[in-house]
Parts: structure tokens; sequence; C-alpha cells
């Protein structure tokens, strides 16, 4: 994407009602709206976030399929979401918003007990070791999850990384945390909730074309 396009989608976003972009400082000093998402919103319907929604497209496809739910897609990257930002003001989408920050700000940015669900769908596997920490399931990611997830709260995993699915499940093994379901190709499995299949984003559809694997995981954590 050219520099030129990326600063006119910063332009545009900055004049989204759905967008909202904090400074670093702001997100550090506690922002304004944490805790206080619902009145966003204008209503008590449960919040589910989408960690790394790049383009926005699993997030607006979620807020039109649940329109009882609350969707906020969080990416660092703004020229990404400008997409699905767009799409949802085009289709009256009042159920969905953005948010711009770095994912180890999160616990900042939201109130304790504020989101009901959580879904990471195809993030960086960040395989090489030197980058464990920039991984969105780590142990520290997760107690910043459970900060903000209310009591019976879940987080949903879909990846094609067998990797990322395996370190996951060894993971939540390793700390007790509660399995609710977990296969490692959803789309041929007997079963599949249909939560975790209703939705393809764009490179999910490639990689189905492919013959390539889907993992999905979803489980609740118990510290």
């Amino acid at each position: 994407m050219g520099s030129k396009n990326k600063l006119k989608r910063f332009k545009e976003n900055e004049s989204f009602k759905n967008v909202i972009q904090p400074s670093r400082e702001e997100v550090l000093d506690g922002l304004s709206i944490r805790g206080e998402w619902h009145s966003f919103f204008g209503n008590n319907n449960p919040i589910i976030l989408e960690l790394g929604c790049g383009k926005g497209e699993y997030s607006v496809s979620l807020a039109e399929k649940y329109p009882e739910k609350n969707f906020i897609g969080v990416d660092i990257k703004g020229a990404r979401f400008w997409r699905g930002a767009k799409t949802a003001i085009e289709n009256n989408l009042e159920n969905v918003a953005f948010l711009r920050t770095q994912i180890e700000l999160i616990d900042s940015c939201f109130g304790e007990n504020e989101i009901s669900e959580i879904w990471i769908t195809f993030p960086d596997p960040q395989i090489k070791y030197k980058r464990t920490k920039h991984r969105l399931i780590t142990r520290p990611f997760l107690e910043k999850y459970q900060h903000i997830l209310a009591n019976e709260g879940v987080i949903h995993l879909k990846t094609d990384s067998e990797f990322l699915h395996g370190y996951l499940l060894g993971l939540l093994h390793e700390g007790n945390h509660e399995v609710l379901y977990a296969h490692h190709d959803i789309y041929n499995s007997s079963s599949p909730p249909e939560e975790a299949t209703a939705i393809q984003t764009f490179y999910e559809n490639q990689y189905l074309e492919i013959g390539k694997s889907i993992t999905y995981t979803k489980f609740r954590i118990k510290y």
C-alpha cells in the first residue's frame, strides 16, 4: 500500500465514529472509556474483542451475525482496519467498533470483567524462540485477558498454524485451564461448533482451497 493511500486512510479513520485511536500515553494513563464501553455502544449487550483484527472482516461478519452483541476489533495498524470500519458504516452496523492500540496494552483499555469473549483469528505464530513473547497466547497475555474477561468469559483461537495450536494446548494443560473444545482440523471434524465455521476470512478461504487444515480451540483461563 502506498504511503499516500495510508495517509488518506488514517485521515478518514479520524472521521469515523466507530474508530477510537488513543495515543500510547492516553492508554498508559488509563483510557478514559475503560470500564465504560457499554456507554459507547449505548446498550448493555455483551462485548466481544477480536485481537489482531487486520482488515476487520471477521469483526464485521460477527457483528452482522450476532446483532445482540457488541464487537471491537483491535489492531495497531489503522490503515488495515479502515476497510472494516468503512464497511460497518456503509452497512449501518452500530454494534462494531475498532480500537487502534498495541495488544500488550489491552488491560489498560478495558476494565475488569468488562469483556465476554475474545477471538484471536490467524495471528502471526511467531515461531522463532526469540519471538516467543510476541505470541498472543503466552502466559503474560493470558493473564491480561483474564483481567478483562468476565468470570465465565471464553477465548477462541483459530489458526492455520499447527505449531501455535499445539503450543496453546500445552500451555493450557500446564496451567490446568479449561479446554472447552479443541481440534487440529476443524472442517474435517465430525461435529465442529457452528461459531467456529460459520465465518471465514479471505485468507482462511485461501487456506481451505489448497487443503490446509484450520485448527480451533475454545477455552477458559483458570488462574
